[in-house]
């Protein structure tokens, strides 16, 4: 009796997920799963693809079926142990039709996943509802297919039959009324045949696509290189470019930074030797005032013995002194200085007028950035033109 308690519980399974009941002539596929011989057989014989029933693994081959002689030694055991015949397992939650799923047409309530769609009766069933396709000899010629929520798009408009034939001279899917009534001479394929060639189209379409994907990957991929190396070549000359008119506009301060140094240091000593001469006259011109005053006084005495006898020691006239000869420099010159900076101005002022030119001569060069004169304005200038050619 302890035994049995096992073996019952694990009669789900042994079950056949095709029919539903114990199994009868256990068969091993080789994705793990077990039918019914006759099952299995059946629903190969009925289906387009070789595959597991419960999985859906496809074979690219039918695969041997052999019986599987431990299995049906355990089940043998379970059905004596089992004291009342074992009733339909109720599908698992997992077989209810979820979003995405083919829903079986036949289930009532909460209906369950559609297993398989048939393109004879254009319905959908679910595991339950399509056992008379297998039992049944009235549903033996039934076209079964994977679930396919789209069968109307599957009948033809004008007769509700099945597109079974591919009309080669109209292109287009047909019915076997179509066939009888409305291409009679036409050049026509089964669907599966059509399929095959349009598959090497396909694949032909698809390699196409491939190559021109790829080169255009490579494309792309050698265009952000070269953008990514122009972007330091970019950084690199607008360094080289700063640093040059950096060092030009440095020259040029510097330039004119020890030009006013010069001019007033010249005007700081010209100014110290005009301080000390006019030091000097005003000392001078306090003298011979003092000496003017004492002469007109002079000049007055009543007494002329006096006046003879001091006359000469008193009218005496100055000497000449050095100081009265000097001239301040009042105009500071640096006419040669003013033409060698009003060239250079003039210099910058055409370079700032010319056109920077960007010549690439090939694909694989580097562009070269070049200056070309604005219009000669006299022979000169025409005669200094360096032309780009």
């Amino acid at each position: 009796m302890m035994a049995e308690a096992p073996l019952c519980g694990l009669q789900d399974e042994f079950t056949c997920s095709v029919c539903l009941d114990i199994l009868t002539d256990p068969i091993t596929i080789p994705c793990g799963h077990n039918f019914c011989l006759k099952c299995l057989t059946n629903y190969w014989d009925q289906s387009q693809v070789c595959s597991c029933p419960q999985c859906r693994e496809n074979f690219t081959t039918r695969p041997a079926l052999r019986r599987n002689n431990l299995l049906n030694e355990v089940i043998k055991k379970l059905k004596k142990t089992t004291i009342s015949p074992p009733l339909p397992p109720t599908p698992p939650s997992l077989n209810y039709a979820g979003n995405g799923d083919v829903e079986c047409d036949f289930c009532t309530g909460k209906k369950f996943r559609a297993v398989k769609s048939c393109l004879t009766c254009m319905a959908s069933y679910c595991q339950t509802h399509l056992q008379p396709h297998y039992e049944g000899d009235a549903w033996k010629g039934h076209k079964l297919v994977d679930p396919d929520r789209s069968l109307k798009e599957k009948l033809c408009e004008k007769h509700q039959k099945s597109l079974e034939i591919f009309c080669k001279t109209d292109d287009s899917c047909i019915c076997m009324m179509c066939v009888v009534t409305e291409h009679n001479g036409h050049k026509m394929v089964e669907l599966e045949t059509e399929r095959e060639e349009k598959q090497k189209q396909l694949g032909a379409t698809l390699s196409d696509i491939k190559m021109g994907l790829e080169e255009r990957e490579k494309t792309l991929k050698e265009t952000r290189r070269a953008m990514d190396k122009m972007k330091i070549s970019v950084v690199r000359e607008v360094e080289e470019n700063e640093k040059s008119f950096t060092a030009l506009i440095w020259c040029i301060e510097e330039a004119h930074r020890k030009l006013t140094e010069r001019i007033r240091e010249q005007e700081k000593r010209e100014m110290e030797k005009a301080e000390g001469v006019m030091e000097q006259l005003e000392k001078e011109i306090e003298e011979m005032k003092r000496r003017e005053a004492e002469l007109k006084e002079f000049s007055e005495t009543k007494d002329h013995l006096h006046f003879l006898q001091t006359f000469s020691s008193r009218c005496v006239l100055p000497a000449d002194r050095d100081s009265l000869s000097f001239t301040v420099t009042a105009d500071f010159s640096s006419e040669d200085l003013r033409k060698e900076l009003s060239g250079l101005t003039k210099s910058l002022e055409k370079i700032s007028q010319w056109v920077i030119m960007t010549w690439t001569p090939s694909a694989h060069e580097a562009p070269v950035f070049t200056l070309q004169l604005s219009e000669p304005q006299s022979r000169d200038d025409f005669l200094k033109c360096e032309f780009v050619l």
